[in-house]
Order: structure tokens, then C-alpha cells, then sequence
């Protein structure tokens, strides 16, 4: 009997677990200025502090692949995962007893003309913990609006 019970919990544990409802966010903005000139002036991983006017600290290590940032006196960290000279790319990690949504975001210069050139911010994440689509739409708005305003920021950086 007990081992039909506990059949049955675990099968509706898993029936209850909602599936993976994958994000993609995309925003982009225009620069007057060649990517290398924009990407020095905004793309240091800390420098998040001057364009989303959030406190940063690098935990562990030198700026590659695998630095940890602490944003907010670490309310968040955040892993540097990919990198190249115009871009990088990072995760936050799972939070014991928090939902975890598997965010990552990219963020990266590109050439447009020898003048010219394009940020491209990239957010991917989970929002199966939200209850309905207005709840995920809500997020998605909300985030998007965070960092179409910081794309703005970066801009503004960038072409002083």
C-alpha cells in the first residue's frame, strides 16, 4: 500500500511540474561609433554598474570565461560562460529552493560600418513559473523595458 502511495505522489509530482516556456528576448540599438570604440567604452563585465545604475563587484576572476560577478551586494551572480572581443555572454545560477529559470543573457558590439555599429542584448530564460500568459507577458515587458533603457545608456556612453 505504501508503495502505491508513493507511486502515485511521485507520478503526480511530475504531471504537476509545468513544462519549460523558453524566452527570447532581443533589443538592439544604433551607435555612432566603430564596435571596438563602443565595446571599450561599455562591454567591461562591470560596467553594467554605469549603464543599469546597479552595484557591481567581480567575485572570482580576471574578466574571461568563468568570472563571477556580484550585482545589487549580491542579491545576484552572475558566470561569464562565452566571450570574444566584441561580446560576452553569462548565466546566473541555481538558487537553492528558488525556481530556477535558467537566464542567460548576451550582449554584444557589432560593426555596421567603419563608423558605425549596432548593440544587440539577448536574454533567454524559463517562465513556466509564471501562472498564466498576461503573467509572462508582464515579465517579458518589464524586462524589456529595463534594458532597452540601459541599450539607451550604452549608447549614450558609448558616443560622448
Amino acid at each position: 500500500m505504501r508503495h502505491l502511495i508513493t507511486v502515485g505522489l511521485i507520478a503526480f509530482a511530475a504531471s504537476a511540474a509545468a513544462a519549460p516556456d523558453y524566452r527570447t528576448i532581443v533589443m538592439e540599438i544604433e551607435v555612432n561609433k566603430p564596435a571596438a570604440a563602443v565595446w571599450d567604452r561599455v562591454g567591461h563585465y562591470c560596467d553594467i554598474e554605469r549603464w543599469l545604475d546597479v552595484q557591481c563587484k567581480i567575485v572570482t576572476g580576471d574578466g574571461g570565461i568563468g568570472t563571477v560577478r556580484s550585482l545589487d551586494n549580491g542579491r545576484v551572480e552572475e558566470i561569464m560562460i562565452a566571450r570574444t572581443d566584441l561580446s560576452y555572454g553569462y548565466t546566473q545560477p541555481v538558487k537553492e529552493g528558488a525556481f530556477y529559470n535558467l537566464y542567460h543573457g548576451f550582449l554584444e558590439a557589432q560593426p555596421i560600418s567603419s563608423g558605425r555599429s549596432k548593440l544587440v542584448y539577448t536574454m533567454f530564460y524559463d517562465a513556466s513559473d509564471k501562472a498564466d500568459e498576461a503573467a509572462k507577458q508582464a515579465v517579458m515587458t518589464q524586462r524589456r523595458n529595463r534594458f532597452e533603457g540601459a541599450l539607451k545608456k550604452m549608447k549614450q556612453i558609448a558616443e560622448q
